[in-house]
């Protein structure tokens, strides 16, 4: 009977030959790939094909993307010059709407049809029918924005083995759970703690009871009621209150989207459920999700990825975190949004590498140049040449609390409370209980 895992691994394998199979019964694969890479290494343009979520149920994370790619194609409007060289340089975008099957029809289509020197995978949901094309005709990618467990293991690789052309900067489900149990160990609770996590790749790293949260609960002495896993369509969560409640929960933690926790948080409050943390993954990335559960949103604690207080500039345009940051808010009248900084560094990534092949035109050369690529963007230094795992290089992972403003420009601001495992990151506050924060916040 085949696992769980053999089972995703198989629809994900369905999904890439369903692509394969619909561009072969319209002129065959081989044929067109010969075709493409015979014209593209003749030419000097280097195609960059970009997938991202612009629409769909994660469109929060491709929000900035089209405002970086006007960025982007301003600095690179008069090409690239390597080797000697100059290459003009198109990018060629789709909008993989959040689902799985638009995602292996428009991996296809960049890779056989468009004839991409380059795929970039913004939309982490989207490697895993993207990546595996990739890798099996040999054009390099690089993707970001999800956990690198999801990467490695959910296509059914090891950190030894790693993968032939894809790559993939990002933490690990464990740099987000030591950060969460680094915060946690400041402040005197009862150290029980009511998990539920959404099902999909990186929930159920979260989850996994050897490498996930349970096992690193276990070894710091924490109490896990695990309510288990849920669905999208999920809209009732009165049976994960119910069990938070009676095992007397002071802590609620797991992954969790944002529209699911403002539901599960709404229900707390009506029951009368009260925690003194709530520390969620994925949940309280943007601040719009702060500003859904208004008052009750002070004091929800997350991972951090990126903030415009981080000490790092642009490859690119050499601007600071801060610059970048500022110069979205001004644009856009939006405030930053932690995606922003990985949107943009991917870009720094892609081209730090086609300058250290030395032919952007040689798919193997730029492989090559990923594997020895150790690159500083606006988010940090991203290591591929110094990583223990193939393929993949481990970024920086801060612990931070939202807090409302008084008169500030916008109603929240996520503040850095924890930075052990990240300490060039400094810290702007400690973690304060909700029962400080939301004295004042009715049920």
């Amino acid at each position: 009977m085949a696992t769980p895992l053999q089972t995703r691994l198989s629809r994900r394998r369905f999904i890439g030959g369903a692509a394969l199979g619909a561009l072969a019964a319209g002129g065959g694969v081989l044929g067109t790939l010969a075709h493409l890479r015979a014209t593209r290494n003749a030419s000097r343009t280097i195609r960059i094909g970009y997938i991202t979520a612009l629409s769909g149920v994660r469109a929060n994370f491709g929000e900035a993307d089209l405002w970086t790619l006007g960025r982007i194609r301003s600095a690179l409007k008069d090409g690239l010059v390597i080797g000697g060289k100059r290459y003009a340089v198109e990018i060629v975008v789709r909008d993989n709407e959040s689902d799985p099957n638009r995602s292996a029809t428009v991996s296809g289509d960049l890779l056989l049809r468009e004839g991409v020197d380059l795929l970039l995978i913004q939309d982490g949901d989207a490697l895993y029918p993207a990546a595996p094309l990739c890798d099996v005709y040999g054009i390099p990618a690089i993707s970001t924005m999800m956990p690198w467990q999801a990467f490695v293991f959910g296509r059914g690789s090891t950190p030894e083995r790693g993968f032939p052309f894809t790559f993939h900067f990002f933490w690990g489900a464990d740099d987000v759970i030591r950060n969460f149990i680094g915060m946690w160990d400041t402040m005197k609770t009862n150290r029980t703690v009511g998990t539920f996590y959404f099902d999909n790749p990186p929930g159920r790293s979260f989850a996994d009871s050897a490498a996930g949260m349970p096992a690193a609960m276990r070894r710091h002495a924490y109490r896990e009621l695990d309510a288990g896993f849920y669905k999208m369509s999920t809209d009732d969560f009165s049976n994960q209150v119910a069990l938070f409640r009676a095992g007397a929960a002071q802590i609620v933690s797991g992954f969790v989207f944002a529209d699911h926790f403002t539901t599960f948080w709404k229900q707390a409050l009506q029951s009368g459920y009260r925690p003194q943390i709530c520390t969620v993954a994925a949940a309280f990335l943007f601040p719009s999700a702060l500003q859904a559960l208004g008052a009750a949103g002070d004091g929800m604690s997350t991972e951090v990825w990126w903030t415009p207080n981080f000490p790092f500039e642009s490859s690119i345009t050499g601007q600071s975190a801060r610059e970048l940051a500022h110069d979205w808010e001004s644009s856009t009248g939006k405030q930053w949004t932690q995606p922003l900084g990985y949107g943009h560094s991917l870009w720094e990534v892609a081209l730090a590498a086609l300058r250290a092949a030395g032919d952007p035109k040689d798919r193997l050369a730029v492989r090559d140049a990923l594997t020895r690529l150790s690159h500083h963007t606006i988010i940090g230094p991203v290591d591929f040449r110094g990583s223990p795992i193939r393929n993949v290089a481990r970024t920086h992972l801060v612990g931070g609390q939202w807090r409302r403003t008084a008169g500030g420009r916008y109603p929240f601001e996520l503040r850095v409370v924890h930075n052990e495992s990240a300490p060039e990151i400094e810290c702007d506050d400690e973690l304060q209980p909700l029962s400080r924060l939301q004295r004042d916040v009715a049920t």
